[in-house]
């Protein structure tokens, strides 16, 4: 297993929490190669999820929820994170 698939097995693990419909994480870090934050190894997230917990949720709130599973990974080995997390009725 390498380094990307444990991390991308750690980022859905925390996110299993809110039970998506939808999840689908892609590591971007390869787009980000020399820039300060990837040098100690941390990586660039895309993350699209769907999930009923979202309902009635504004955008933020959304977001936070979704940052508040993943805490502990921010800033290594999670460095930046691009979200797109969205209700079931949204889609």
């Amino acid at each position: 297993m390498t380094d990307e698939t444990d991390r991308i097995g750690l980022i859905r693990g925390r996110l299993a929490a809110l039970q998506p419909l939808e999840l689908d994480i892609r590591d971007d870090s390869h787009l980000h190669a020399g820039h300060a934050g990837a040098q100690g190894g941390a990586g660039h997230y895309h993350v699209r999820i769907v999930a009923a917990c979202f309902t009635g949720l504004s955008h933020v709130a959304r977001h936070r929820l979704v940052y508040h599973h993943l805490q502990d990974l921010i800033p290594h080995p999670i460095h930046a994170l691009a979200l797109d997390a969205q209700p079931p009725s949204s889609q």
